[in-house]
């Protein structure tokens, strides 16, 4: 990979984000209703409503709105929240923290269990075992994130069982086990279609890559079958994996506002939902560019890791 291509990779990221910004504001300057009218309340007079537009800056041209919050963005200031009355920086900052504290969890969780379970389903190819995990996979694909919470919910959070918390935030650092507790069921909803997802994509690469000439050649050496698995097939597998990984990531933000809403999860997707419904622009725009910054940052961090792992792959 060259220093080249990083450049326009990071060059491309910023015309992204700059495109973003606008779509952004554009969206939010549309939306229906006064800020300072629900601020202030319907029942506001005219001229306490004119007198927080001007202090807000809504009684200037859009244009002069949109440049001023680019350039508020480049100084590192987002504003203040306007239901709030916090800075933006602060309240969309503790939320990102436990955003990507549940993100984080369920990620490495469906990591740490897709790649072995494809690995296996491809090296079990036509038994009993593949089969039950192509079953997995078809069943965690076909089930929303509202349902699987709804059903989890119900058998392991209901009053009668009680096993694990319907909701709730317990921060890691305070108390791990309490964080585990109560992470448990949203980063199972979060991970279970991503695991399906990404375990077929394992299995059928590895198959792919198991029936492959070098691999042959690997084992007419005399290599024996976990060196073969451990030091050929399974790092040309990876590869693709990766790559769906980092599309997911995009499913991942999506079904982030789903989860947190449902259990209560003081985050990203709970801020944004909340800052819909009160038209608290500030909040909504530094959300959405947020999630859109950490988005295109994860497809350059996806291609690094790819050129990493198959060195077959370069970039002119």
């Amino acid at each position: 990979m060259t220093r080249g291509y990083l450049i326009r990779r990071l060059l491309a990221i910023f015309l992204v984000l700059a495109i973003v910004t606008f779509a952004v504001f554009a969206i939010t300057t549309v939306l229906p209703g006064n800020a300072a009218i629900m601020i202030l309340g319907e029942y506001a007079t005219p001229d306490a409503v004119a007198a927080l537009e001007r202090q807000l800056n809504l009684d200037q041209p859009w244009y002069m709105q949109y440049f001023n919050w680019v350039a508020g963005i480049l100084r590192g200031d987002l504003g203040m929240s306007l239901r709030l009355s916090l800075p933006v920086s602060q309240v969309v900052g503790e939320a990102f923290l436990n955003s990507a504290l549940l993100g984080a969890t369920a990620l490495v969780a469906v990591t740490v269990i897709a790649i072995p379970l494809g690995a296996l389903a491809a090296l079990k190819r036509g038994t009993a075992v593949d089969l039950a995990i192509g079953l997995f996979s078809y069943l965690g694909t076909a089930l929303p994130e509202f349902v699987t919470a709804t059903l989890l919910l119900v058998f392991l959070a209901a009053p009668n069982s009680g096993i694990f918390p319907a909701g709730g935030f317990v921060a890691p650092w305070g108390n791990i086990g309490g964080f585990a507790y109560h992470v448990a069921l949203p980063a199972f909803t979060l991970g279970l279609i991503l695991l399906a997802h990404i375990s077929r994509q394992v299995r059928s690469e590895m198959a792919e890559v198991l029936s492959s000439d070098y691999i042959r050649a690997a084992r007419l050496k005399g290599l024996t079958e976990r060196r073969v698995i451990r030091r050929h097939a399974l790092p040309n597998s990876l590869a693709p994996a990766v790559a769906v990984i980092s599309l997911d990531i995009g499913y991942l933000l999506g079904g982030i506002i789903v989860v947190e809403e449902i259990f209560a999860w003081p985050g990203l997707g709970r801020l944004l939902m909340y800052a819909l419904e009160n038209r608290d622009l500030p909040v909504i725009q530094a959300v959405t560019l947020l999630l859109a910054g950490v988005y295109a940052l994860s497809n350059l961090i996806s291609d690094i890791v790819i050129a990493m792992l198959d060195p077959r792959v370069r970039y002119a």
